[in-house]
């Protein structure tokens, strides 16, 4: 018999996320838990004015990061002076871990696969033969044809696949972050990274609806950012808070839309309360993430 579900205070869930959206999407600092206070007031990077390849980071906290930090931390979470955070105020800053405290600041954020994800991509770069030093030199907007990423982070612990649709206000802090990331020195966005869908074991229902939901949120994302052809790496489900992950990890294989990839969490390892990812899984989570991005790059038709 399976063990009876984990049923949070689902009304209690709501109002959390409803008020991280509200820092997200009018961020007033005075608000801001101390937890997050450093993150409000690093200098914003010389870099914040050069175009970027921007990825947006939404879902929930394994997207947000548990990871218990490390001392010394691990090289791909280290600070480099060509990746840069959106951060909560909207400014752009040297992206160091938590990447979520001024956005997912209802529990304590730690180490996710955002960090892992794009020091890759800066080792693939052209540029990675004469890597740069580890703290930010050079003019703003200097032309050398480098690499610059920008993180978009959105995630938010805890929330379900509905908070996620068109109207709601995760969804419009996300769209209205990624276009003011656009704005806010040019690029483009790469990619969504979406790993969420923990919450949606909970109940057969929200289990069985998973599929469409996420299909839904797909479409109009794609339509509200323009980007017909946005590609979307979600990650499937390495756990469950409820008895229904295999539901929502089949709907996540059989999500039918172009551009859409999964890469599978399933089998790393998880944190004691078997619900989040461990460190080292989210070191692992980050080059699965990237090689995704890479192969999909490098397999698509550059007349498109």
């Amino acid at each position: 018999m399976k063990p009876p579900a984990r049923r949070p205070l689902l009304g209690a869930l709501a109002a959390a996320a409803a008020f991280s959206c509200l820092l997200l999407l009018a961020p007033p600092p005075l608000l801001f838990p101390s937890s997050s206070s450093s993150t409000n007031h690093a200098p914003t990077s010389p870099y914040a004015h050069r175009p970027k390849l921007l990825f947006l980071l939404a879902g929930q906290s394994n997207m947000a990061g548990r990871g218990a930090p490390t001392s010394p931390l691990p090289p791909p979470y280290l600070p480099h002076p060509r990746l840069l955070r959106l951060a909560a105020d909207r400014r752009w800053v040297a992206a160091s871990p938590p990447l979520h405290a001024d956005i997912d600041t209802h529990k304590t954020c730690g180490l996710g696969p955002a960090m892992p994800f794009a020091h890759r991509l800066l080792l693939s770069s052209p540029s990675s033969a004469n890597p740069a030093p580890s703290s930010v030199s050079g003019p703003a907007g200097e032309e050398d044809g480098r690499l610059v990423l920008g993180l978009v982070p959105c995630a938010v612990g805890g929330t379900r696949i509905w908070m996620w649709a068109r109207g709601e206000p995760l969804y419009e802090a996300a769209v209205a972050r990624t276009r003011a990331a656009v704005a806010g020195g040019g690029g483009e966005l790469g990619a969504v990274l979406w790993f969420q869908g923990e919450s949606d074991t909970i109940e057969v229902d929200d289990a069985r609806a998973y599929g469409g939901k996420m299909e839904r949120l797909v479409a109009d994302l794609r339509e509200d950012l323009g980007l017909p052809n946005l590609l979307v790496i979600q990650v499937g489900l390495a756990s469950g808070e409820g008895n229904y992950t295999d539901i929502v990890r089949d709907a996540q294989k059989s999500i039918n839309l172009p551009n859409v990839i999964l890469v599978d969490a399933m089998g790393l390892p998880l944190s004691d309360d078997q619900l989040h990812l461990s460190t080292e899984a989210q070191l692992r989570l980050g080059e699965m993430l990237a090689q995704a991005y890479l192969e999909f790059e490098s397999s698509r038709d550059p007349r498109l």
